[in-house]
């Protein structure tokens, strides 16, 4: 197979099924934990206003993701449209990049669902094992997160369709919970509890906006599974940038609805704002619960669809012979890349060993890498609108070759939020780990070519 070739996966999914895939990545469990910093950092006018100039800047790069997925609505998306426009080298990098966002997001879902489940269940860590990076390990918390890991990987096996209906029905209940905190908050939450809508001026506003690129990554799952869908292909990008502003709209109300329902004292004693406010609004401690419950349901879904993105990148590169053949098997009965998905399970079952974290460590690190993948897909859109302006795209992005440009600066603007210097700047233990993760990606690159050198000798 060539690395540009399509793969043999079957279109099976449905519209609400991409939209709950997309959509449920990009919301986990961060709107229920971080969203009292957000407004403690900006003030609620900040805080939205960030989402809003963030996420448009994330609609800006869903853009080339939408005109890219609908022309080449293949399985492995930025493999496939890098290596048209750029060659395989720059492929290699863009995927590779895209890989480590995907799974350290996919590996730290097993440390927050027994974090979170502490607020339900207490007294939950007992039989302490270790200590990593300060963070005690217990046994019966890393238990949680390793068996929710392995049923997460054995949905995924049994196949995307199965995968998403788990999707479906877990976003539903997101939802639900969401409408009733909102609904909540305008009806019986006040302005007074916020004395400014606008706090520490540009500095605070830049806080939040380091958050967006973590916040967003989940849309472009949709051209990772784009071969598996089953709609006209102009519909593949115009979902994905639905999905986008979905994601946008969600995180506003979230910020609103917090702003609206905690005074800043009770932000600053509170450690999951998003349901304590729930509860404040509705006067009400199941209201609270449910909005837990709906943090973990967001868990659940970003884990999920994290896990089908990831396995998709690492199944296409291995189809290209950049990764170990192995990993490019489809499962005769599922037909699903299972080997790609037991590799990322097995991630996912060994990351709750290493503490929370060091978790924390390898997702900041994988949102640096996203950027990255991000300006590359930007880059490929650019050279491809001008060497092949005939190829048919169905879902043609008004602008053109501007907005792509717009894109690859928004991700350059995006990645140096994360150099030294800046408020969002990587620590050393990140920067380790981008640095170990592209010796390692040298390290395939180089032994690839060697083996078809051997092979060609």
């Amino acid at each position: 197979m060539s690395e540009t070739q399509q793969g043999n996966l079957e279109r099976v999914l449905s519209q609400k099924e991409v939209l709950a895939l997309a959509f449920g990545a990009m919301v986990g469990w961060s709107w229920v934990a971080l969203a009292g910093s957000w407004v403690l950092a900006a003030g609620t006018g900040g805080a939205i206003a960030a989402f809003v100039l963030g996420g448009g800047l994330m609609v800006l790069i869903g853009l080339t993701y939408a005109e890219l997925a609908a022309a080449m609505p293949f399985v492995g998306g930025e493999h496939v449209y890098s290596h048209r426009a750029l060659g395989g080298t720059a492929a290699f990098v863009c995927t590779w990049a895209i890989i480590l966002a995907y799974v350290s997001v996919a590996a730290f879902e097993a440390v927050a669902l027994p974090t979170v489940m502490e607020e339900v269940i207490p007294g939950l860590k007992t039989i302490e094992l270790w200590t990593v990076a300060g963070y005690q390990v217990y046994l019966s918390w890393a238990l949680i997160g390793m068996v929710a890991a392995v049923f997460v990987t054995w949905i995924n096996v049994r196949g995307v369709k199965a995968a998403a209906l788990l999707q479906t029905v877990v976003t539903v209940l997101l939802l639900v919970a969401g409408v009733m905190f909102v609904t909540g908050a305008s009806f019986n939450g006040s302005a007074d509890n916020m004395p400014v809508l606008f706090k520490d001026g540009i500095s605070g506003f830049v806080l939040v906006l380091v958050a967006v690129p973590f916040m967003f990554v989940g849309f472009d799952v949709i051209p990772q599974m784009a071969e598996e869908i089953n709609l006209p292909h102009k519909k593949i990008g115009q979902l994905i940038i639905v999905s986008v502003l979905m994601a946008v709209l969600w995180y506003s109300l979230i910020s609103f609805g917090v702003g609206m329902s905690l005074s800043p004292a009770e932000l600053n004693s509170s450690r999951l704002a998003t349901a304590d406010a729930a509860g404040s609004v509705w006067g009400s401690g199941f209201a609270r619960d449910m909005v837990i419950l709906a943090g973990i349901a967001g868990i659940i879904t970003s884990w999920n669809a994290f896990f089908i993105g990831g396995a998709r990148a690492i199944y296409v590169m291995a189809k290209a012979g950049q990764l170990p053949a192995a990993l490019g098997k489809l499962h005769p009965k599922y037909n699903t890349p299972h080997n790609a998905i037991i590799l990322i399970g097995v991630l996912c079952v060994i990351a709750p060993l290493f503490g929370r974290k060091m978790l924390v460590w390898l997702v900041d690190a994988g949102s640096f890498s996203v950027v990255i993948a991000y300006g590359l897909v930007a880059l490929s859109f650019v050279v491809l609108r001008i060497r092949e302006p005939e190829m048919p795209r169905p879902y043609k992005v008004v602008g053109g070759v501007s907005v792509g440009i717009l894109a690859f600066v928004a991700s350059l603007g995006l990645g140096t939020l994360y150099l030294p210097g800046s408020v969002a700047a990587l620590v050393w233990p990140e920067w380790m780990i981008v640095l170990g993760w592209a010796v390692l990606g040298a390290l395939c690159f180089l032994l690839r070519n060697i083996h078809r050198r051997g092979a060609h000798a």
